[in-house]
């Protein structure tokens, strides 16, 4: 399931003509935020597998922390439930100090409204674990369209 901002509850995509050519000839640069070494080791891995340059960090608060001295990221990954600092405290504390990345949630299943608060807290997608290579590379369409 996917929630974003003009979003229907679910997709389902092929990677499009030319995605390869797009991905692998980018520089962007992607922030894995969870608290699964499991989950950052995949997601490390399928971003690799797109030419992506990735850093992985465990928790909230050591992203926020990134942000605030000087990193930037064009995809920020967030996990909702992370000790220290959960994925909606981070992701509004991110866009109060001004990050414009694309923030996505990535997390296990939880209510709709426990994801609509996600999504509230600033988000522009939420996607279910694990990411795929086809969400992936709507992603970088969605980064390609604003850069």
């Amino acid at each position: 399931m996917v929630l974003g901002k003009g979003a229907s509850s679910s997709l389902s995509m092929k990677m499009a003509d030319g995605a390869e050519d797009m991905v692998n000839n980018n520089n962007f640069t992607v922030l894995v935020v969870d608290d699964d070494p499991l989950i950052r080791k995949l997601h490390d891995m399928h971003l690799k597998n797109f030419g992506l340059r990735a850093q992985v960090v465990e928790n909230g608060k050591k992203a926020v922390d990134l942000c605030h001295v000087g990193a930037n990221f064009n995809l920020i990954l967030m996990d909702r439930e992370m000790p220290v600092m959960n994925g909606a405290e981070a992701t509004k504390e991110l866009r109060a100090m001004g990050v414009n990345s694309l923030i996505v949630g990535v997390t296990s299943c939880g209510s709709p409204n426990e994801k609509q608060a996600f999504m509230e807290a600033g988000l522009d997608y939420c996607f279910e674990k694990p990411l795929t290579p086809d969400k992936i590379t709507f992603l970088l369409q969605e980064l390609n369209k604003n850069n």
